[in-house]
């Protein structure tokens, strides 16, 4: 089938989309994690030093621990966004595969100079001395652990966003109704009527059919509230239900023009053709 013909029926949430809230819990969910897998580990190298003979502080190796922890969390959102840029989940798999792992070793190279500069200083507050660069001249060790470490945070947040845009947890376009303030008056619109919705100010305009209606919402706002109902954005002003697509066709720039089955045309830009084309 060729994409002047390709039709969609309704679709759950696209786990590529921006979604903050979804991020946020995320990050929480992993700090939890973190922060208990941390602790045990500088329990480990307490004892491990103890049992060589050379005992070490608890405050030593927390230090170390905490440090690598909070860096890999300050970063987990960049690499979030690098991972919805560049699902791995779809092909092309050799660019993404490339990009990943280019992105990996300067997560890297930044995480030991990052530590080494943080754990200077935290020594120097307490009356100790650490060698800024010595995380550096260990890079080949350290490199083998970020590497698992960032491919960790990788498949991991796959594997949350892909979970929790599940089609179970989809509510029926048309079960749903968008109340839209207009005045005094009060539209109950069901979203089954909606074709297309399009930036208007601080206003989206919602497009029924030949009509229109406006309902004060961003359009971010609304691409959250309708992406679970089969709505896709194509351009940074446009949303458009997947079901009312008749065919897509291509121009020689990378935007596209997006044919709806009444006739209408609207048109499109390359940055969101992925997400409008990906099944």
């Amino acid at each position: 089938m060729s994409q002047a013909d390709k039709s969609w029926p309704a679709q759950r949430a696209d786990p590529t989309v921006a979604n903050p809230r979804e991020d946020l819990l995320f990050t929480g969910v992993v700090a939890a994690v973190v922060v208990v897998l941390l602790y045990f580990n500088a329990l480990n190298v307490v004892d491990e030093r103890a049992r060589g003979g050379h005992p070490i502080a608890l405050w030593e190796p927390l230090v170390w621990e905490a440090t690598s922890g909070a860096y890999f969390l300050a970063v987990s959102p960049l690499v979030a966004a690098l991972t919805r840029r560049f699902w791995p989940a779809r092909p092309p798999w050799l660019q993404k595969v490339a990009v990943h792992a280019l992105a990996a070793v300067v997560v890297s190279l930044a995480h030991v100079l990052v530590i080494g500069a943080a754990r200077w200083a935290i020594y120097r507050l307490v009356g100790g001395y650490y060698a800024p660069l010595w995380p550096l001249g260990d890079w080949p060790y350290e490199l083998r652990k970020d590497l698992l470490a960032y491919a960790s945070i990788v498949g991991i947040y796959v594997a949350w966003r892909t979970i929790r845009a599940r089609p179970s947890t989809v509510v029926r376009p048309e079960a749903e109704v968008l109340e839209v303030r207009d005045g005094a008056r009060r539209h109950f619109v069901p979203l089954s009527e909606v074709v297309w919705v399009e930036a208007a100010g601080n206003y989206v305009e919602l497009h029924r059919g030949g009509s229109g209606l406006l309902h004060r919402a961003s359009l971010s706002a609304m691409q959250r509230r309708l992406q679970s109902a089969g709505f896709v954005r194509i351009h940074r002003s446009r949303l458009v239900r997947r079901e009312a697509v008749a065919a897509v066709e291509s121009k020689p720039t990378g935007d596209f023009v997006v044919r709806l089955r009444d006739g209408r045309e609207l048109a499109g830009s390359r940055r969101y053709r992925h997400p409008l084309l990906a099944d």
